[in-house]
């Protein structure tokens, strides 16, 4: 690694930069960019929350492209969304190497990579004869063929194979029987399509440029791996860094369905399996008779009854795995695909033996993987039984494997819970006295140009639905606002009934989530200024529609963890075994981060105004209130029902 002499400093490139974008010079964004750049020459880790407006993309990717260049390395920059990987290769980079190319050494590289599941594989797409689902009826059958054959034909066409340049896109049933896994995967020396793979290709573009585009899965499989995905580099900038414990966890855990093991079977069977896909079909079936007796949550302890099942499938699948994994003679060379569909097959079944195994080591007292883990098992409508084991919690892993080897850099719009980066800190896992932290601000003055209203007046949320009260509530603000709202759930079903009410009394446009995809929806919101649009998380963390048409956000309750989340309640329950809070730590701090996420889609750009309605009287009632209020914006605060209806009327005059 050479380190070449930087010719302009951070702040010079960010004006530079800033100029040719016909932007202005924002302060938070200049302090971000040089609490960047200290980060990465001292190599110290920074937490920066950055609210909406501040520019946070331009604030870490100067200073990267800068480092970069300076040191002859690659810097990664990690994002939780499609919509920001997308922002930042499609707009932001490109504009930005424009801009700098000037000034430079030379012109800022750059490229995406992603997981090998996002890519079509060619060797998979070239042998599917038909669905592989074994539970599906010929009327899904022929509804899943179509989507695949289309998926044959844009192959052939595409430059890149990316799912998320496939338009219209198909299914996740349809793109599985078309893609792979980084552990299905053969490998691009053993597979007959390895020269042509396009995640191949991708991986190939991303050696040698400034900045590596990728998604948290990605990352979490780079440091969580043996071997390296990611091109080398020494800084990670993990933007919407809020999502980093959620997106980890996800990648660290392991689900077995029966589905998914009666296609392992009937795969196996075209590869002559001796037998064995047989053996592992009834096996399949003794568990599932097993498992209707079991009651669906977590499991604390097993029994044989569970065990037993769980036992045969372990070995049934190294057995299976053992019969497919020998190739006859001669059979890579005079039957590439089929030699290819063996070795893809094979890697599958050890990952769903390692499953099995990592289940059943939950249960073994002698064994320290008991306290890292969370088994429960799920009644799913479409798969059926589905058991699942998570980590506990994901601190260590990115202590060691992430915070451990590199520097890195996180930031969001919502980082502080309380008011403070400990939280956050903490449940990431950031090595005590490594780092540092900034609250970069807000162009917006949320006091001035919000309301946090709290309807104390309301009776406590229940278990059965919105309340006439409530109900009534909903009614009153959004007449008031006129429409223009964007109402945020707490559940599918608190969502649908407002909705369906709200549609018998309003005189607006009432969108609700599952009519139309989320996008084209939020589309509609955003050029209908007197609709509304009701959801429940999607649209807490992802919709941006500044100006008057999202002038009044309705919150429902408090948006605490399900009481029957296994993996947050065995979280909270281990917080307090060891002498802490688990309630505020994990229930309290998972609300506060959801009801910072949804109050930041009011202020949108810097003439917004509007209210955030908050139809909970605990957030003002409880001793926890407090804690809540402080992550949210400081918005000037209510809860005069008088007061927050005549402010929404006159806006509406204003506008």
């Amino acid at each position: 690694m050479s380190d070449q002499p930087l010719s302009s400093s951070t702040e010079e490139l960010l004006d530079t930069a800033v100029a040719a974008l016909g932007g202005t010079r924002r302060q938070g964004q200049v302090q971000m960019a040089q609490a960047v750049t200290r980060a990465l020459e001292s190599e110290r880790h920074l937490a920066v929350q950055a609210g909406t407006g501040t520019g946070k993309s331009l604030a870490y990717l100067v200073p990267a492209i800068r480092h970069a260049q300076a040191t002859d390395t690659s810097i990664i920059v990690s994002t939780a969304t499609i919509a920001l990987q997308r922002q930042l290769v499609d707009r932001d980079l490109p504009r930005l190497a424009d801009a700098l190319e000037k000034v430079m050494e030379r012109r800022p590289t750059f490229a995406i990579m992603k997981g090998r599941s996002n890519y079509v594989c060619l060797n998979r797409v070239g042998t599917v004869e038909e669905p592989e689902d074994a539970l599906l009826d010929e009327a899904d059958v022929s509804w899943l063929g179509r989507h695949i054959a289309r998926v044959h034909e844009w192959s052939q066409e595409t430059e890149t194979g990316d799912r998320d340049n496939l338009e219209p896109g198909v299914p996740d049933r349809a793109w599985r029987q078309v893609s792979v896994t980084a552990r299905e995967c053969l490998g691009a020396t053993r597979c007959p399509h390895g020269e042509e793979c396009f995640a191949e290709i991708a991986r190939r573009k991303a050696h040698d440029v400034d900045i590596v585009v990728t998604n948290h899965a990605l990352l979490a499989i780079d440091a969580l791996s043996d071997i390296d995905i990611l091109p080398e580099h020494d800084v990670v900038i993990i933007d919407e860094a809020h999502e980093l414990d959620g997106r980890i966890t996800s990648v660290a855990t392991n689900e077995l369905s029966a589905a998914t093991l009666k296609l392992a079977a009937k795969r196996a069977g075209k590869l002559d399996a001796e037998g064995r896909d047989t053996k592992l079909e009834d096996l399949t079936d003794d568990w599932i008779s097993v498992a209707e007796l079991l009651e669906p949550g977590r499991w604390t302890t097993i029994d044989d009854v569970a065990r037993g099942p769980l036992n045969g499938l372990r070995d049934g699948l190294w057995s299976l795995r053992e019969a497919i994994h020998r190739s006859p003679e001669g059979e890579a060379s005079n039957d590439p695909e089929k030699f290819a569909e063996r070795q893809n097959l094979s890697n599958h079944l050890m990952e769903l033996h390692d499953a099995i195994v990592r289940i059943l080591e939950v249960f073994d007292e002698d064994d320290p993987a008991a306290q890292r883990d969370v088994v429960w098992l799920d009644r799913d409508e479409r798969r059926g039984n589905v058991l699942t084991v998570a980590p506990l919690s994901v601190a260590g892993l990115l202590h060691e494997r992430l915070f451990g080897e590199q520097t890195v850099v996180l930031t969001s719009a919502t980082l502080t819970i309380g008011g403070r980066f400990d939280a956050m800190a903490a449940a990431w896992g950031l090595p005590k006295g490594t780092w540092d932290s900034l609250d970069a601000g807000t162009p917006f003055d949320p006091a001035k140009s919000g309301i946090l209203y709290t309807a104390r007046h309301l009776p406590d949320p229940g278990r059965d639905g919105l309340s006439p009260e409530t109900l009534g509530e909903i009614h009153d603000l959004i007449m008031a606002a006129g429409g223009r709202t964007l109402g945020l759930f707490s559940s599918r079903r608190a969502a649908e009934q407002a909705a369906e009410e709200m549609k018998k009394r309003l005189p607006f446009d009432v969108l609700v989530q599952g009519e139309d995809t989320t996008g084209a929806l939020v589309d509609r919101f955003a050029r209908n200024e007197n609709a509304c649009l009701f959801g429940t998380l999607t649209l807490w963390q992802g919709v941006d529609v500044p100006g008057p048409a999202c002038s009044l956000v309705l919150i429902d309750r408090v948006p605490f963890p399900r009481p029957d989340d296994p993996l947050l309640q065995a979280r909270k329950e281990a917080a307090t075994a060891e002498g802490r809070n688990g309630f505020m730590e994990v229930a309290a701090t998972h609300a506060a981060l959801l009801l910072a996420q949804g109050a930041g889609r009011l202020l949108r750009s810097v003439t917004d105004r509007g209210v955030v309605a908050v139809l909970d009287n605990r957030l003002v009632t409880k001793r926890y209130g407090s804690f809540l209020r402080a992550s949210m914006p400081g918005f000037w605060e209510t809860t005069d029902p008088t007061v927050v209806r005549g402010a929404l009327k006159r806006l509406v005059q204003s506008s």
